[in-house]
């Protein structure tokens, strides 16, 4: 998970954006149930439709009324991971997506995960500046996996949303493991560029 490291305009916690972030981090668990449990998967695109507009929103909301806040620069790539988390688990249970699919992504975001605890350990930085490949990424796949849940079906629609969600899926995976490289090599600049934490520091900086 990339958290963002822009410069925050406002300390406030309840603004527009974050409470569209805290909406979709509600939409998690409700997603899984309706997947796994109803099998409802009609109002599940429904949810990952909310989950991509309010996406879009929150960013374009907080960037045109200056509300971009650390809590926001929390929530947002948090909602986004957990979505992607939640929709691989619920299409792999159902037998929709394959286990490799799962693996690449799990994976990768295992390894950033890794990545940002040793940045912050070593210098005390929360994040690395978001890539626009990462938000590219991430777009395909939050509108790849709705398609590819319509594909299940059967019929003309859904053979059409089975090759479009696919074709973003593919693409999705593709940049958001070019994103990762790209991440890499803006944590491997950071570790020989920003001065390391003495002890003390380092026990402040994690309080």
């Amino acid at each position: 998970m990339e958290v963002q490291e822009t410069e925050v305009q406002t300390d406030r916690v309840l603004t527009v954006p974050n409470l569209l972030s805290f909406l979709r981090l509600l939409g998690v668990p409700l997603f899984l149930w309706l997947i796994l449990v109803p099998k409802a998967d009609g109002w599940a695109i429904v949810v990952l439709i909310f989950a991509g507009v309010s996406d879009y929103l929150d960013g374009k909301i907080a960037r045109r009324w200056n509300q971009i806040s650390r809590v926001g620069q929390i929530l947002d790539p948090l909602a986004d991971r957990l979505y992607i988390l939640a929709t691989l688990l619920g299409l792999l249970i159902r037998g929709i997506i394959p286990w490799w699919l799962v693996a690449v992504l799990v994976g990768r975001d295992v390894i950033m995960g890794i990545v940002l605890f040793v940045i912050k350990r070593r210098t005390g930085l929360t994040g690395l500046p978001v890539h626009f490949i990462g938000k590219a990424a991430t777009f395909c796949l939050l509108y790849a996996f709705p398609l590819i849940l319509l594909g299940a079906g059967t019929g003309t629609l859904a053979d059409i949303c089975r090759v479009l969600g696919w074709a973003f899926a593919l693409w999705g995976t593709g940049l958001y493991l070019w994103a990762a490289v790209l991440y890499l090599e803006q944590a491997a600049r950071a570790l020989r560029t920003q001065p390391n934490l003495t002890p003390a520091t380092a026990a402040r900086s994690r309080c």
